[in-house]
């Protein structure tokens, strides 16, 4: 596919060969002696020899008629001007670019307006050829049953604007940096509408990713533009989402040299400031630093107070570090509810919808998602999805992981039955009409997609499906920050996201990502006990919303906890809490356990 720049020169370069062959032919009529021309004209109005054939062709008086016609327009023509008929070239060459040059706009626009989950969500200000992945989703996905709201198509067109005004670069950005490293001050009359919040990479890839989507829906919430560090290779994994403006934060950003030192007895964490009471309204930092890791304490959990939010409001520069999908507790919170039901009517897509927006693979990546796919999964009847993480210490295979794999595909007919030896003479025939069911499984370690093989492997199904097992990778061990492993497993999260139903294990944000991506609800692995298969071995999650392993389920948000309809308790771990939709009022608060 051609981006919009080389459709352009394509269609200035037609232009140009169309006039320069326009200007040849009218130069050879240009050149023509009058008296060739006054000679042409005798000939075909005089001559009884060129008359009778041509009466023949075109037909008696008819083209008598015509060739008066001719002989008249050709005589005008002569006694028209070189400079006018120079003029009247140059016109219809014009004309024929105009035609050509609308014709191209509406083809590349028509083409703009087919982006991949759209509706309005992607913006279309973009080179296609620079960030393929946002184009060609399309493609590959299921048109997503999920509908953005207009209030978000709205909000996201709005802070698209900010970017371009405060981004890296622009005089509002100068401003704000200028001011940082000033103790004390009124931040927000000190830089007008810039205030920013900078995104610090932690912990592996999925737990980046989840925390990143939190982070951006608190900057559309707060209206402060989200810049991201650079460092840790974020370039090679993900394109740029914002037109006209970077999302990166600058290497000359001037608390790069402190950013590292971020832990925490920093002087300027919000929890500590909070309980040395070192922060209030009259003087505040020029900069705060927000510690939102699975073991923050008592302090840095009053992020999600109102009257905590009233006053971080008011600090122009905010650094985040975290590991978490925080977004259930922003819902919790009274100033930001009514805007998010507005932005999120059904209440379980936020992931959904924030991760098509924000997060298009790069071209690298996504040409590992398209070779996958075309080899092994485009061809399939039904695919199935089953991603494998073992915490335990050692990891590797275990057993009683695969048995309860099994267990659960089985149970919940994801995966058929193995026929008997005698069941096999029956049904080992071949059909062009059997059905193919491509199973494509992600771990660290090969043996469980190897097992499965095994099983299925000159054996047919009692269904009498053809499967197929794919593993992309199977690298071991996880390298968070490798280039390469960590641009494989994103494609494999984008790979499992292009699934038709998928089995996650619990408390996996690589399961999640995939999930949420792909809008679907998960079959989820319950966490084996004491190296046994649990029983039941796994559960249909009821939303496809990530879960806040670390939710503060005491202090200010324990009563909204508790009366709210749309939080529970996550399926794979009690303590989390995960959105769900509830439309008619109808509430999961009976699962909650304060």
């Amino acid at each position: 596919m051609r981006s919009g720049t080389m459709k352009s020169t394509r269609t200035f370069i037609t232009c140009f060969v169309l006039c320069y062959i326009l200007l040849l032919a009218f130069s050879n009529i240009f050149n023509r002696q009058l008296s060739d021309l006054d000679a042409h004209t005798v000939s075909t109005t005089g001559s009884n020899d060129c008359q009778k054939p041509r009466d023949k062709l075109l037909g008696g008086l008819l083209a008598t008629d015509l060739t008066k016609v001719l002989a008249q327009v050709e005589n005008m023509w002569s006694r028209i001007s070189g400079m006018m008929k120079l003029t009247i070239t140059i016109a219809i060459c014009f004309v024929l670019c105009l035609v050509l040059l609308l014709q191209s706009s509406y083809i590349f626009n028509s083409h703009k307006s087919d982006l991949p989950m759209s509706g309005g969500l992607l913006a279309t200000e973009f080179d296609e050829e620079s960030c393929l992945s946002r184009y060609h989703q399309s493609s590959l996905r299921k048109p997503s049953p999920y509908k953005s709201s207009a209030s978000l198509v709205s909000k996201l067109r709005s802070y698209e604007m900010l970017h371009k005004r405060c981004g890296p670069g622009t005089d509002g950005y100068k401003r704000a940096t200028d001011k940082l490293g000033n103790k004390h001050e009124n931040g927000s009359r000190s830089v007008g509408e810039c205030r920013y919040i900078v995104w610090l990479p932690m912990a592996g890839l999925g737990n980046r990713i989840i925390s990143l989507v939190s982070v951006f829906l608190y900057a559309l919430l707060t209206e402060r533009v989200i810049l991201v560090d650079q460092r840790k290779g974020i370039t090679d994994l993900f394109c740029e989402p914002f037109p006209g403006s970077s999302w990166l934060l600058p290497l000359d950003f001037p608390l790069t040299d402190q950013i590292d030192r971020f832990q925490w007895g920093h002087s300027h964490r919000y929890g500590t400031m909070l309980k040395n009471h070192a922060i209030h309204s009259t003087a505040l930092p020029s900069y705060l630093f927000l510690y939102l890791m699975h073991d923050y304490k008592k302090h840095d959990k009053m992020f999600f107070c109102e009257q905590d939010q009233n006053l971080i409001g008011q600090v122009p520069w905010l650094v985040a570090k975290s590991n978490l999908y925080f977004i259930p507790s922003l819902w919790l919170i009274p100033s930001f509810q009514t805007e998010l039901i507005k932005l999120f009517p059904q209440k379980d897509t936020v992931f959904h919808h924030l991760s098509r927006y924000l997060l298009h693979p790069t071209n690298q990546v996504w040409g590992m998602v398209i070779r996958s796919y075309n080899a092994y999964l485009a061809r399939a009847d039904e695919r199935l999805g089953i991603q494998v993480r073992v915490f335990s210490r050692p990891a590797g295979y275990f057993q009683h992981v695969m048995d309860q794999i099994l267990a659960c595909t089985q149970r919940e007919k994801l995966l058929p039955e193995v026929s008997t030896q005698e069941e096999s003479k029956v049904t080992n025939t071949t059909s062009r009409s059997q059905k193919l069911k491509a199973v494509l499984v992600t771990s660290l370690h090969p043996e469980y997609s190897e097992n499965l093989k095994s099983m299925f492997w000159g054996r047919p199904s009692t269904a009498g499906e053809m499967i197929k097992i794919y593993q992309p990778s199977g690298e071991k061990v996880q390298q968070t920050d490798k280039k390469l492993h960590d641009q494989k497993a994103l494609a494999e999260i984008y790979l499992l996201s292009l699934t038709d139903n998928i089995v996650t294990t619990a408390r996996s944000t690589f399961g999640y990502i995939a999930h949420s991506l792909g809008g679907l609800k998960p079959w989820i692995l319950y966490k084996p006990e004491n190296s046994t298969a649990p029983d039941p071995p796994c559960v249909r999650a009821m939303s496809m919303e990530p879960c806040f392993i670390r939710a503060p389920r005491y202090g200010c948000q324990a009563k909204a906890i508790k009366i709210s309809p749309f939080v529970m308790n996550c399926e794979d771990w009690i303590p989390g809490l995960k959105l769900v939709d509830a439309p008619n009022g109808s509430s999961s608060r009976t699962l909650i356990v304060p």
